[in-house]
C-alpha cells in the first residue's frame, strides 16, 4: 500500500483492495500428515503463498482447531490430526474447494 491509500498491485483504494481475495482463489493447497518427535502427529498445509496474510490464516486455523501451530519453510503446521475438518475450514476462509488436495 502506498501512502495515498491506493494499492500498488491492483490500483484500487485500500479499503476495496482485492489482491488477497484473488491470491486465495489461485492457491493450490496440499494438506498432509507427518509425525514429529515422540510420535506427535502434525497436519501440514503447503501451497499458501506470501500474497495471502499468512499470520491471519494461521491464527484463524489455530482458533478453529484449538491447537498450536506455526508457519515455517512456506508451510503451516498445526498440532494434531485435522484432516477431517481442514477442507471445510479452508473453504470458509475463501480458498476454492477444487484446489485443496487432501493426502
Amino acid at each position: 500500500m502506498s501512502e495515498s491509500g491506493v494499492c500498488q498491485k491492483c490500483g484500487l483504494p485500500a479499503d476495496l483492495c482485492i489482491c488477497e481475495t484473488m491470491a486465495r482463489e489461485e492457491e493450490k493447497i496440499k494438506v498432509s500428515l507427518t509425525d514429529k518427535r515422540y510420535r506427535k502427529t502434525v497436519t501440514v498445509i503447503e501451497g499458501i503463498s506470501g500474497d495471502v496474510d499468512i499470520k491471519n490464516v494461521l491464527k484463524e486455523l489455530k482458533t478453529k482447531f484449538a491447537c498450536g501451530g506455526t508457519y515455517k519453510n512456506k508451510t503451516v503446521e498445526l498440532q494434531g490430526n485435522h484432516l477431517k475438518r481442514i477442507k471445510d475450514v479452508l473453504v470458509k476462509m475463501g480458498f476454492p474447494a477444487e484446489k485443496i488436495e487432501i493426502a
